[in-house]
């Protein structure tokens, strides 16, 4: 149980992902966590941001562009695999038991967000842990034209990695010394992206005790 534990502390760990699994470990990760809807813990967004980082330091063997690249392939990859997902399985998942890798809640949240903001959803979803997972499930479950949803998803997908990775990639050119401040960027991009999650839930917590 213990090694099971540091095992999974790893695979959480952007840094360690990082240092340990270098470029193609960073691909399958953001391809899991925007394409399986087991990846929503996945560190996607301070990982970009950390992979710019590390290829400005030299930490990450691998140019800009191609890890740019590398990652938006990954990222429209693995959405349009949780678009065939929702699509072909979606009415099985509302049926399907609660478990650590799988809540309904996710999905209905998803729906929730996709009904507030329309297909804009796909993209700015993106910027947001567990609906960056469930939003292209959720597309495939009620069907979205294929094509209309493969253009939110390449847009969305750019805007994401470009975002993320080229901040973290002239951030570390600018101030070399930021590498020493990981723990306080992590904790950073955390309280960033979980927030909204957060206060949404909250918020609909307190709307339904009233």
């Amino acid at each position: 149980m213990h090694e099971f534990w540091s095992s999974f502390q790893q695979l959480i760990d952007p840094e360690m992902l990082l240092r340990s699994g270098g470029f193609y470990v960073v691909l399958f990760v953001v391809f899991a966590e925007t394409g399986l809807f087991f990846g929503f813990f996945l560190p996607g967004d301070y990982l970009l941001f950390l992979a710019g980082l590390f290829c400005s330091s030299g930490l990450l063997d691998v140019g800009i562009t191609t890890l740019c690249v590398g990652l938006i392939v990954s990222a429209i990859a693995g959405n349009f695999v949780g678009y065939y997902f929702g699509l072909r399985t979606g009415p099985v998942l509302f049926k399907r038991p609660d478990s650590m890798l799988f809540k309904k809640k996710y999905v209905v949240m998803a729906e929730e967000f996709y009904h507030k903001y329309g297909g804009a959803a796909l993209i700015l979803g993106r910027f947001l842990p567990i609906i960056r997972t469930f939003a292209p499930i959720f597309a495939g479950i009620v069907r979205v034209d294929f094509r209309r949803f493969a253009l939110y998803n390449a847009v969305g997908a750019v805007l994401w990695v470009l975002t993320l990775t080229l901040a973290g990639f002239y951030l570390g050119r600018r101030f070399p010394q930021i590498v020493d401040y990981l723990e306080y960027i992590i904790i950073g991009f955390i309280v960033l992206t979980t927030g909204p999650v957060l206060y949404t839930f909250i918020k609909k917590t307190f709307r339904k005790s009233n």
